[in-house]
């Protein structure tokens, strides 16, 4: 077969002075009248792998759906509704290496379905988690082989949790039994790791006096590019630019802000978003950029710390987080838990349709991308970690049916969904952790 024309690298960088911004799949990426070519524009596969840890648990009987699929949802899982063809809810996971149940072990299990070393000195040790796995594969086709994240700073040393030391409730990402990897709360800095040339966080911070716009430095490359594309190719590159710059320019207001809203109970850095749910929105755009970019393909994101004391009023809840979980029974303290659960799930949803506009190849960003949404802890009263609130999202370029409620009969280890979403992607290994087998209702044969 003749290629008529030649194709745009898929890993094409604008590169300028001090910042490299990688372009999302352009049509010029994909030579012209070949069967590769039509395998590259209609990619029919799974490319990418999230996870977002939501903390603490839930009130299960607001997450809990009454039916086999979700034409009707729970209240808490009600935000849902937009994209509910999307996602499908699990239950009836466990995760049997998290007792004695602690916050330390809901955190550091839900990644790694590994027994945490009960210690609160340096030597702990845990186990590598889903994530890593991931990145040890398709990360290595990327600038980034994966990425943390999370919404607190984590500066908390020694221990944190009867006698755990903190590393397991700071660190969902484990390279290695020994190795955990640190998470980014900072946005700005998360900005310049996707589109910067590195450096130390220091370093990141000086040049951040040093250039008012990163696109600034690019902008010539950018008009060049524009002259060679054609007009559908034209469009991505402008909307996605955009789509930088409105990220930019949302870190540079924050930082502006960030002195006249300071955070009562974290000792915050220059741009980071005052409201809980701006940070966390800004935090999902990022991810957006990244996956687009296809700057890295494996992402883990932290909604809270455990035993995290911030309230949220944006959700009609301005006590603490952490003390209305040991609720007692208390009826006003559950309700306000479901709300916190539920205002965590509208984060979710709203990035999930946010993904699900952007096109790519033969579908969107969300159906060639898998995201797994969920806890550690079953209900935080008693520090339980069965009946876990699992969602899984995207995946349709894997066969993934969304608009379901997979009920396992038996408690079924999380080790299995891991296994399951880590073959999806492209990931051959045979079990992970405690896992039994894999969860093959999830996915069309």
């Amino acid at each position: 077969m003749i290629i008529s024309k030649r194709a745009l690298p898929r890993r094409t960088l604008l590169k300028g002075l001090g910042a490299s911004v990688a372009l999302p799949l352009l049509d010029a990426m994909v030579p012209a009248l070949t069967a590769q070519a039509e395998t590259a524009a209609n990619p029919a596969r799974l490319r990418r792998i999230g996870y977002v840890y939501m903390p603490m648990g839930c009130d299960i009987s607001r997450w809990a759906l009454p039916g086999d699929d979700l034409t009707e949802l729970s209240p808490t899982l009600s935000p849902l509704g937009p994209v509910r063809e999307h996602v499908s809810v699990i239950s009836n996971l466990e995760v049997r290496n998290a007792y004695p149940g602690t916050h330390a072990t809901s955190n550091s299990s839900f990644l790694s379905c590994a027994k945490a070393k009960h210690t609160e000195s340096t030597d702990y040790h845990l186990g590598t988690t889903a994530d890593q796995v991931a990145a040890k594969q398709i990360g290595q086709q990327t600038q980034l082989p994966s990425l943390e994240l999370a919404m607190d700073l984590m500066s908390t040393a020694g221990q944190c949790d009867n006698g755990y030391a903190c590393v397991y409730q700071n660190n969902l990402s484990w390279s290695s039994p020994t190795t955990p990897l640190p998470s980014e709360a900072h946005p700005r800095i998360v900005f310049e790791t996707l589109f910067g040339e590195g450096g130390s966080p220091e370093d990141r911070r000086a040049d951040l006096r040093r250039r008012a716009s990163l696109l600034d430095s690019v902008t010539e490359e950018i008009r060049r590019l524009q002259n060679t594309l054609g007009p559908g190719d034209r469009a991505k590159v402008a909307e996605y630019l955009d789509s930088v710059r409105e990220v930019e320019r949302r870190i540079q207001k924050a930082e502006v802000n960030t002195q006249e809203n300071p955070l009562p109970d974290l000792d915050r850095p220059t741009g980071v978003p005052a409201s809980y749910a701006e940070h966390a929105k800004l935090m999902f755009d990022l991810q957006l950029l990244a996956f687009q970019g296809d700057v890295t393909r494996v992402i883990t994101f932290q909604l809270a710390r455990e035993t995290s004391n911030r309230t949220y009023p944006e959700a009609g809840v301005t006590d603490p987080h952490h003390p209305l979980t040991h609720h007692g029974g208390n009826p006003e303290k559950i309700a306000k838990v479901a709300k916190i659960n539920r205002f965590h799930v509208s984060l979710f949803a709203d990035f999930l349709q946010r993904m699900q506009a952007i096109p790519e190849g033969d579908g969107t960003l969300l159906d060639h991308s898998l995201y797994l949404y969920g806890s550690g802890m079953g209900d935080p009263n008693v520090h339980d970690h069965q009946n876990l609130p699992i969602i899984v999202a995207g995946g349709a370029a894997g066969n993934m049916r969304g608009g379901r409620h997979v009920h396992c009969e038996q408690p079924t280890a999380l080790a299995n969904l891991h296994l399951t979403l880590l073959n999806k992607v492209g990931v051959r290994i045979d079990s992970f952790a405690d896992s039994s087998g894999k969860i093959d209702r999830l996915f069309d044969a």
